[in-house]
């Protein structure tokens, strides 16, 4: 386990020194989910936290979506038993997606979305300087995929940005963590993990088949998703086809 440990925190402190994402004093709301991603990012930055120079403090924020099955309370004691208090949101957002998700069709999207809003507006009402969010390599790379295959453009989720209301800097301290990793050490955790009952059960999303496709890609080459990574960090503007750069001729 302290192997796992181990590898984890050096990933996260090797995202986190090279894109500046908590500075001193810095206030950061970690906002989980119930889901093993979150939670270890939450017992990743108390560990940081107690060993860093950098003085910061976190807070591990749940929305409660009040979607049925929702449980918290063995959720928020394992927590306290590895020294985290949880803080909870109540916000029915779950009515509003199923009232205008049509019958068939995702919620992931519109679900997403107002989630990010209640933690965005709580975040800046109460004085965070930083949003952390549980994303790790796999997320990003899925999601660089999916925007060049669905939506015609190179983008993905960065590691830092602005929110697009200039409110809040989000930060994604798993950005180097691939996705086995964190599996293989909740396991060993036994988080117990909250089931999204909203829409885990949605089959063939996009999402879905870019994880399989990048999972069989690895069987034959295993560094794909490393490489994956690396090209969002390799950017070569002049060798892509933007006609803005024709301006050079």
């Amino acid at each position: 386990m302290d192997q796992l440990s181990d590898i984890i925190r050096k990933k996260v402190t090797g995202a986190l020194s090279d894109y500046q994402m908590i500075e001193e004093n810095d206030r950061v709301l970690c906002a989980v989910s119930g889901g093993k991603d979150s939670t270890i990012l939450a017992l990743m930055l108390e560990q940081i936290k107690k060993r860093s120079k950098v003085s910061f403090s976190f807070d591990a924020v749940i929305l409660d979506q009040k979607q049925p099955g929702f449980e918290l309370d063995r959720y928020a004691a394992w927590l306290k038993s590895n020294g985290i208090e949880l803080k909870v949101i109540e916000e029915d957002t779950y009515s509003i997606v199923k009232d205008k998700v049509p019958a068939g069709k995702t919620f992931c999207g519109l679900c997403s979305r107002l989630r990010r809003g209640v933690l965005y507006n709580y975040a800046h009402a109460h004085g965070y300087t930083k949003i952390a969010l549980g994303h790790h390599r796999d997320d990003l790379n899925e999601t660089v995929l999916m925007n060049m295959l669905l939506n015609g453009r190179i983008a993905s989720m960065p590691p830092k940005l602005h929110s697009d209301d200039k409110r809040n800097i989000v930060i994604r301290p798993l950005s180097y963590v691939p996705e086995k990793i964190l599996s293989e050490y909740a396991q060993q955790l036994s988080i117990p993990v909250i089931p999204c009952n909203l829409c885990g059960s949605q089959e063939n999303m996009m999402r879905q088949k870019v994880k399989a496709l990048i999972k069989d890609l690895e069987h034959a080459h295993p560094n794909v998703g490393a490489s994956l990574l690396a090209a969002q960090k390799n950017i070569r503007p002049s060798q892509l086809a933007d006609v803005s750069y024709l301006k050079d001729f």
